[in-house]
């Protein structure tokens, strides 16, 4: 292990790493500054020398003069362009230090333009070489004009003469040129062969031209003159398409040709001198390889641009933002929140000796000795960690709960043998004074606002004092129970504050059933930001029962739409779904949309069991097993989840639970699979698990005055114009609806969508969503003009409906008698 530890901090990340190279990359506008700074100094430059050039002479003494304002320059750039001119031209590489104003300007186009600098290494080293043999070059010439070649290309072309002569370094410049001529410029003797042999082509073509006799040329213009004085229209044709050179290339081939072709192919080509029908049959035989092989390499240039369209995309307009709609969006603050705490939690020390001095002494009493106790004090409850002797055992201080309850006179004392990750036993006792925890102190934690959750929930806060915040998308339901008047319907407040806080209107959408009608109304003001319902619903809260059917199978119809975009992305989960359609990376026009999540919080589950049962059940037992992967959520609460409400299936995917205060243990089993939430005190005190360990958590308390001004404060902000429709569901016993059949309301594609329904002969709405590229929505309006037009049956369950027209001609038969 020592060897291990040793070796982690001495990895060194390797520069050819991607991931050591992330660190080192520039963004965009600073390549777009860098860039610009190069092609203005690159422009400098030129300015500067070219100058020098008509006015060097007389800068030269005011070179060393930079500091004196009184010197003047005649430098275009002034003294700093005298300076340049001095350093680059001069005291450089003469006249080949114009290279370094190509290279400095291609530089800043390419960081500009984002353009790999990498395509730049052979330019630079090339035009490197070359400044250096250019300005060596031009150093022959230094007595004569010494601006050409530079100090640096005169005393590097003295260095050479002294060891090899003139000759020599001439000989050197010219291997170095002969370098530069094969590398760079690609010269090689093939090259120069091919261009002799070329010219000597185009000559001897150029000379066959002038010597072509002039009765061919006359007997061709006679023909044309023929053709338009006395032949139709059909032959003018073929003797335009006849023209001298094909003519004289056919007669050479054909001699060439004769000892290896048959009599047949001869028979072929004799015609081709009399008539010029034959060469409208070669051309396309030899043109179509060429069209076959443009078609490939079209097909491979598309495909290149569909792989860097995304990044293309997101480089010019960057990452998509599902809320640019409502980029003015301010969430609420939270001075609209009320603080209850008086200052925090306040210690009664005379309380904690008191009940630390009536543990010990009740478990003395029954022989056991504790080594060492230390009190952790929460906001409603305390908890006492004790340390027993050697030798206890454990299960005989867990049976003295009643006991220590007893002689505490105190109500609610849990004891938890042992606690989970220490050797410890906990016992839990009730403070006499309570500190209520406000929704303000809960929202205004660091633990919260720095939370990096998909869905962050604040509950409350822990014995520990602590903020105890969930992530809703990880659970990825929650059950909700515990007797009437213990705090579930203000627990479903704090869920949905916390969300308020936490997200924008782009990215959760809820879905609200309020069977009692007063709990949930609250957030009718937030309709057009945040809620979701059916189009044909007014309300977006749902407080009749029988309107809850209709909604738990849309949210399935959702379910099932979410699923097959994800299958068309290639993606697991909303998340990557979401990361790939803001990196651009889907097409919009193909159905692709930002996915909000949706929460669907139900405050009265019994209710819905009693008055719907088993299709309410169906539902929501296919939402909690498949709906978590696609963003759809379940909060349900409960005063009792026994089996008659809550079946297995729908409770076997609620791990989370929370559990307010019950009545008996077999009430607190059916909740959290053990005991405990019997022992309570009510008022928020509450048990969270989420198949694992037990917290215990006091909740947040938010009351509605406070839930008004937060709806009040999003409900006067710029909206959506409408709230998120949920896809359309028609039940079975829908499917005998009268539908209005005015012809005038009906769809723009109702003609196009009815082809493609009497041609496939199958009514479905997903077919019209394939073939159209519709949403649910509008396919499913189509298909109900269609019903009520009687182009197709009434609805089938899961059957697709009955197409009443078998072909085209009767359907153009059936709009006739329409129009008439």
């Amino acid at each position: 292990m020592a060897k291990t530890n040793k070796k982690e901090p001495v990895v060194k990340k390797d520069p050819a790493d991607p991931e050591a190279k992330k660190g080192w990359r520039i963004s965009k506008q600073h390549k777009i500054l860098a860039g610009s700074l190069l092609v203005l100094f690159s422009v400098a430059l030129l300015l500067s020398f070219i100058s020098f050039y008509i006015y060097g002479q007389k800068d030269q003494s005011a070179v060393e003069q930079l500091t004196d304002r009184s010197t003047q320059v005649e430098n275009w750039l002034g003294k700093f362009g005298a300076y340049l001119a001095d350093v680059f031209v001069y005291n450089g590489f003469g006249m080949a230090s114009f290279l370094f104003v190509r290279l400095l300007f291609l530089t800043g186009a390419y960081l500009v333009l984002d353009l790999p600098l990498r395509k730049l290494k052979n330019v630079w080293f090339w035009d490197l070489f070359a400044i250096a043999v250019v300005s060596v070059l031009l150093g022959f010439f230094a007595t004569f004009m010494p601006e050409l070649g530079g100090v640096v290309g005169y005393e590097t072309n003295l260095f050479l003469q002294d060891f090899i002569g003139k000759a020599g370094t001439l000989m050197v410049l010219i291997f170095g040129l002969i370098i530069y001529l094969i590398f760079k410029i690609k010269i090689s003797p093939e090259t120069i062969k091919a261009l002799f042999e070329r010219t000597k082509k185009e000559i001897g073509e150029d000379l066959d031209s002038i010597n072509t006799p002039v009765a061919e040329s006359n007997s061709l213009y006679n023909l044309e003159e023929f053709a338009v004085d006395d032949e139709p229209d059909e032959e003018m044709e073929e003797p335009t398409l006849v023209i001298q050179k094909p003519q004289s290339q056919f007669e050479i081939n054909k001699e060439a040709l004769k000892p290896t072709i048959s009599s047949a192919s001869e028979l072929i080509l004799e015609p081709t001198l009399r008539t010029s029908s034959p060469p409208i049959e070669v051309t396309p035989q030899i043109e179509t390889p060429i069209e076959e092989t443009f078609v490939i390499e079209k097909v491979e240039e598309e495909d290149i641009v569909e792989e860097n369209l995304a990044s293309k995309l997101v480089a010019d307009f960057g990452l998509f933002d599902p809320t640019l709609e409502l980029s003015n969006y301010k969430f609420p603050t939270i001075d609209l929140l009320k603080d209850y705490s008086t200052g925090g939690i306040t210690i009664n020390q005379e309380e904690l000796e008191e009940n630390k001095n009536r543990i010990v002494e009740t478990l003395r009493n029954y022989k056991i000795e504790i080594a060492q106790i230390k009190a952790t004090v929460g906001p409603s409850v305390t908890l006492y960690e004790i340390v027993p002797e050697a030798g206890i055992r454990i299960s005989k201080i867990k049976s003295l709960e009643d006991d220590i309850a007893l002689s505490l006179s105190a109500l609610g004392i849990r004891i938890i043998a042992p606690i989970p990750g220490k050797g410890t036993i906990g016992i839990e006792v009730p403070n006499k004074n309570p500190t209520m925890v406000a929704m303000k102190t809960v929202i205004a934690s660091a633990r919260f606002q720095e939370a990096e959750m998909e869905l962050p929930i604040a509950l409350g806060k822990t014995i520990s004092n602590e903020t105890f915040v969930v992530d809703l998308a990880k659970m990825p339901h929650l059950l909700m129970a515990g007797a009437t008047g213990q705090g579930k319907s203000v627990g479903l407040n704090a869920v949905l504050t916390s969300l308020l806080y936490k997200k924008h209107p782009a990215e959760v959408k809820f879905v609200l059933v309020d069977p009692k009608k007063v709990e949930l109304t609250l957030f009718n003001k937030i309709e057009r930001h945040y809620l979701a319902k059916l189009p044909d619903t007014e309300d977006a809260i749902i407080t009749d029962n029988n309107k809850v059917i209709n909604t738990l199978n849309s949210l399935c119809v959702e379910m099932d739409n979410r699923y097959s975009l994800l299958k068309e992305a290639m993606v697991r989960n909303i998340k990557e779904y979401n990361d790939k359609f803001k990196s651009r990376k889907l097409n919009p026009e193909n159905g692709h949309r930002f996915l909000p999540y949706i929460v669907l919080v139900v405050d009265e589950f019994a209710d819905l069991i009693m008055t719907a049962g088993k299709e309410v059940e169906t539902p929501i037992a296919r939402l909690a097993q498949l709906a978590r992967a696609i963003g759809i959520h379940l909060i349900i609460a409960t005063q009792r989840p026994s089996v008659n409400v809550i079946t297995g299936i729908i409770k076997a995917n609620f791990p989370a639970r929370i559990a307010f205060r019950v009545t008996s243990k077999i009430d607190s089993r059916t909740i959290l699979d053990t005991q405990g939430a019997d022992q309570l005190i009510g008022r928020g005190d509450m048990l969270y698990t989420n198949g694992n360990d037990v917290v215990r958590v006091q909740c947040a308390f938010v009351d509605t005055p406070e839930v008004e001004r937060i709806t009040e404060f999003i409900g006067s902000q710029k909206a959506y114009p409408n709230a998120y429709l949920l896809p359309e569901f028609i039940g079975e016993d829908e499917s005998g609806i009268k539908f209005d059949i005015d012809i005038s309301e009906r769809d723009s594609l109702f003609r196009e969508a009815a082809e493609i329904i009497v041609t496939a002969q199958q009514g479905s709405a997903s077919l019209l969503q394939r073939k159209l590229k519709l949403g649910y929505n509008r396919a499913g309006r189509l298909i109900d003009q269609m019903e009520a037009a009687g182009i197709v049956g009434p609805f089938e369950g899961s059957k697709a409906r009955a197409v009443n027209i078998p072909d085209l001609a009767s359907l153009d038969q059936f709009f006739n008698n329409e129009e008439t």
